[in-house]
């Protein structure tokens, strides 16, 4: 079986949405190389024309390349590096050795659902979350990924935790991952906010997504909320906070904290 590989020239802005956008071509696999992004699928669902519009609309240039089978899992094992959160978080794979000086370590397996750790947005939620007492606490994770968000309020002592995702891929990984990291017990579902009943309501809710969705499901998020409950936001850039923070005014959020990180921005909120 051949593969189509494309090697796209981009900054590490665009990287995240290429990577969205080409999973729904049937891209699936991914690496960050130094000048952009490499990406790959079977040949036989290749669609040069419906690449090719979303190349340009982004503006990069990229070259195309086809290849023979190459075994993946190898290739991730070569560049793919665990990432240290503070001093307290490691986010490994399988194939990385335990460390056990730090205390909280997140196994991944690093398949292309978005939340490795590595990108700036997830690196900055973990980081707060270890800051924040998660005991006893009823946590949802909007748009989870591999999971890594949940499995870090398991980590931290919540007792409930739920997670969901509107893509099926993003469940499975997330599945897997809850698995390595034993807490299969974690409640997963295929969809978005909507799929929770406003009438369930939550202590902490990590919904790290990008900033249209955010601002669309602002109510949502804060209907599914507990008075004096935290929602911690990531998925946008520091330019973007004042827009999520009017929004959130609207509906009963005010501001609690806020970090960046390589222009993309973190910010928590607290319910009224």
């Amino acid at each position: 079986m051949s593969f189509i590989s494309l090697h796209i020239q981009c900054d590490e802005e665009k990287r995240e949405f290429l990577i969205a956008e080409l999973s729904f071509l049937s891209f699936d696999a991914f690496e960050e190389t130094e000048s952009g992004l490499l990406a790959s699928c079977e040949k036989d669902l290749w669609n040069a024309e419906e690449a090719k519009s979303i190349l340009e609309r982004y503006g990069v240039e990229y070259t195309v390349e086809e290849i023979e089978k190459v075994n993946w899992n190898e290739e991730w094992e070569k560049n793919y590096d665990p990432v240290i959160v503070g001093d307290q978080c490691i986010v490994r794979a399988t194939f990385h050795e335990p460390k056990p000086e730090f205390p909280y370590q997140i196994i991944i397996t690093p398949k292309m659902s978005f939340g490795t750790g590595h990108h700036a947005t997830t690196y900055q939620v973990l980081k707060y979350q270890l800051g924040l007492d998660h005991r006893g606490k009823k946590v949802i994770d909007v748009g989870c990924g591999t999971g890594a968000l949940a499995i870090m309020a398991h980590l931290r002592g919540a007792t409930d935790i739920s997670a969901v995702d509107i893509d099926d891929w993003c469940i499975k990984n997330s599945t897997e991952n809850f698995e390595l990291n034993h807490c299969p017990e974690i409640k997963l579902q295929l969809g978005g906010i909507e799929v929770i009943p406003e009438t369930e309501k939550f202590d902490l809710m990590l919904a790290n997504i990008n900033k249209n969705v955010l601002l669309a499901q602002m109510q949502d998020y804060s209907k599914r909320l507990n008075s004096g409950a935290q929602l911690v936001l990531s998925g946008f850039y520091t330019e973007d906070i004042s827009d999520l923070l009017a929004e959130a005014e609207k509906h009963q959020l005010t501001f609690v904290e806020q970090s960046e990180r390589n222009r993309w921005a973190m910010l928590a909120l607290r319910k009224r």
